[in-house]
């Protein structure tokens, strides 16, 4: 199998991608000109439009006659696989400038499915964290996350308060020993139910990217989640064959 390195041009989008999810670069922050950016990053500035192309494409950055600009509403998203790996490079699970509203953190008895993936038994409980993201007045994500019950002694995990909201996953590691190595995601285009609809504060019925992931290391499963994303915003990875 051959595998193809990433084009230089691929590289640099999505290190400005990730600086902008990350929220290392503000909406309205100028990016250095054409020529610098060739000159920073050590390739042609044919190579530096393309990379900025693909960012105006994505909604990530707004390109006028004075520069380019990170978009006043950057329409890029982070995926599940973005926020796991923010996690890991920064400790924190949400951007810069990004808030979170815990609505629910507890005990709860899960749906059959998710008794099934847990391999509980009948009346087992999980641990469920439900809660909302944004930026400013704008409703980025709902999002609920399931958790071994054997995690309740991990400092944080029921806790509500926003500045804790975006730990959970580092308290789990230093607690149990248990880090996420591998993970998998899923989503779908559907319709948001009455729920999903108040709690991102659109329509009911207004079409929503729905997504699940499994997060686990090699003893099995430490978080399952589903979350949800409103309309307009952009998920996008990298692959290679």
């Amino acid at each position: 199998m051959v595998t193809r390195m990433a084009h230089p041009y691929e590289q640099i989008a999505e290190h400005y991608r990730t600086k902008i999810r990350d929220g290392d670069l503000s909406p309205g922050d100028r990016l250095p000109s054409i020529k610098d950016l060739s000159t920073e990053h050590g390739v042609a500035t044919a190579t530096i439009r393309n990379a900025l192309s693909w960012l105006q494409v994505e909604g990530y950055v707004v390109t006028t006659h004075r520069g380019t600009f990170v978009a006043e509403r950057p329409k890029g998203a982070a995926s599940a696989r973005d926020r796991l790996a923010r996690t890991i490079r920064t400790g924190s699970l949400f951007a810069r400038g990004e808030t979170a509203r815990v609505t629910f953190a507890g005990l709860f008895i899960p749906p059959l499915y998710l008794a099934e993936l847990f391999d509980l038994d009948p009346g087992d409980q999980l641990i469920r964290r439900e809660y909302v993201t944004g930026k400013g007045q704008h409703r980025l994500m709902l999002a609920v996350d399931w958790y071994p019950a054997t995690f309740g002694n991990v400092p944080d995990i029921f806790s509500t308060s926003p500045a804790k909201a975006d730990s959970v996953l580092q308290r789990i590691e230093e607690t149990t020993g248990r880090r996420v190595t591998s993970g998998r995601d899923a989503m779908h285009g559907r319709n948001a139910d009455e729920r999903e609809a108040r709690l991102l504060t659109v329509a009911v019925g207004s079409p929503i990217l729905a997504g699940a992931h499994e997060w686990a290391d090699d003893q099995g499963l430490i978080c399952y989640g589903e979350w949800c994303l409103p309309t307009d915003l952009t998920i996008g990875y990298e692959y290679t064959l």
